[in-house]
C-alpha cells in the first residue's frame, strides 16, 4: 500500500501517513490483516479509534465537563464529578486533574493498583486502539516481546510499538475471522462494546473499501455488517 492509498483509505494527512504507514504495514503482516477485506475493516477502525492517526503521543483524553463525566464514568460521585470536571472559565482540565480522574476510575482493576499508586494513568487507554489496564499492557507486550508493563509509554510514543499493539489486538480478538464473514459490526463490540462512535466507524469502513476496492459482492469487506 502507497501512501497515497493509506490517505485515501484512512483520511489521514500526509504528515501522519508518513509517520504511520511503514509501521501499520509491517504490524499487518505479521498479525495476518494481509488481505483486502482484513485491511479495509482493520484501517476503519484503527482510523476511528485513534483520530486518523495523529502524531504521538496517542493517549485517553480526560478533559471532561462535568456532565461528560457523569455520563463517561458511572464509577465517580456526582461530587467527585462536579470537582474534577472542567470548571467554569476553564479551556481544558488541568493535567494535575486528568490524572486524578483516570487514577480514580481505571484504579484497582485489571492489575492496576489503588488510585494512589497512579497505575490508572499511568495505564490509561493508550495508543492505536487505547489499551487500558496494567493487565493487558503486560499480555500485549508478551505477545510483541516488549515490557510495555515497564514501559507503558512506547505504546503512547513510539508508532512501531503502538501498531503492533492494535494489530495483536486485532488478530487476539478474531477481527480477522470476523472480517473475513463481513460482520464488521461484530468487530466493533470487540473493539467498543458499548458501540460509541457506530456512525462514524460505518463512515470510515465505506472509505476504507472504496480505497482498497473492496465491494459487498468480494463478502468480508463490504459494507454490509452483522
Amino acid at each position: 500500500m502507497d501512501s497515497i492509498t493509506f490517505m485515501a483509505a484512512t483520511g489521514s494527512t500526509q504528515a501522519n501517513a508518513a509517520l504511520w504507514l511503514g509501521a501499520l504495514q509491517a504490524a499487518m503482516d505479521r498479525f495476518q490483516i494481509n488481505t483486502p477485506p482484513r485491511r479495509a475493516a482493520f484501517l476503519a477502525q484503527v482510523a476511528f479509534e485513534s483520530g486518523r492517526f495523529p502524531p504521538p503521543p496517542v493517549a485517553e483524553n480526560f478533559n471532561y465537563s462535568v456532565e461528560g463525566l457523569r455520563a463517561t464514568f458511572r464509577s465517580l460521585t456526582a461530587a467527585q464529578c462536579a470537582s474534577l470536571g472542567r470548571q467554569p472559565g476553564e479551556a481544558r482540565v488541568p493535567p494535575q486533574r486528568q490524572q486524578q480522574i483516570a487514577n480514580l476510575v481505571y484504579g484497582g482493576r485489571y492489575g492496576n493498583g489503588p488510585a494512589a499508586t497512579g497505575d490508572g494513568w499511568k495505564y490509561r487507554g493508550s495508543g492505536l486502539i487505547q489499551l487500558t489496564f496494567k493487565d493487558n499492557f503486560a499480555r500485549a507486550g508478551q505477545a510483541i516481546g516488549a515490557d510495555l508493563a515497564g514501559n507503558p509509554d512506547l505504546v503512547r510514543n513510539d508508532p512501531a510499538t503502538a501498531a503492533l499493539v492494535s494489530a495483536w489486538y486485532w488478530q487476539s480478538h478474531g477481527c480477522n475471522e470476523l472480517a473475513d464473514a463481513n460482520k464488521f459490526t461484530a468487530i466493533t463490540a470487540q473493539i467498543n462494546p458499548a458501540h460509541a462512535g457506530e456512525t462514524g466507524r460505518l463512515e470510515a469502513f465505506q472509505l476504507a473499501n472504496n480505497a482498497l476496492n473492496v465491494s459487498p459482492a468480494a463478502g468480508a469487506g463490504g459494507t454490509a455488517v452483522a
